[in-house]
């Protein structure tokens, strides 16, 4: 039976979810389709495509949604938020970069494994990054100093 699910069976027999595999990840608890999510944020002004997919955070249960955006025009972030609203809170990208280029295969499939590979470290990654802070509702600019807060479980996601 294919479930879609990623488990280990451990030295006694159980099995352990680890992750999802295909197009959702799993996100404290909750499955989150990568294309309901990036049909949303495509439909903000100036989004041109939205590629979705989890990236690994530590001492966190699953992925983080981090959606890479291809921005061209005029954009404005609260807009964003205020489409995300649509969705259920758990399938929300708490991670954002935005790009004015995708990188493609071949085929003209997006890169999507070199962007989950790269994750959210702001000095692997050349485009703006941004992170969603609870408190001020709002994204803001992922620096080194968030980022390192969220490496260590100082800033929660």
């Amino acid at each position: 039976m294919r479930t879609g699910d990623l488990m280990r069976r451990d030295g006694d027999g159980f099995y352990t979810f680890v992750d999802r595999i295909g197009d959702t990840f799993r996100w404290k608890g909750e499955n989150v389709a990568i294309f309901e999510v990036a049909a949303v944020l495509r439909a903000c002004p100036g989004v041109t495509e939205a590629i979705v997919y989890g990236v690994s955070v530590p001492r966190a249960d699953g992925r983080a949604g981090m959606a890479l955006l291809k921005i061209d025009g005029p954009f404005d972030l609260d807009a964003l938020v205020r489409r995300l609203e649509t969705l259920p809170r758990y399938a929300w990208p708490l991670l954002l970069r935005l790009a004015r280029e995708i990188e493609t295969t071949e085929t003209l499939k997006p890169k999507r494994r070199v962007y989950v590979e790269q994750g959210f470290d702001p000095e692997r990654v050349e485009d703006p990054l941004y992170v969603f802070e609870r408190e001020q509702h709002a994204y803001v600019p992922l620096d080194g100093n968030r980022h390192q807060a969220i490496r260590n479980g100082t800033m929660r996601l």
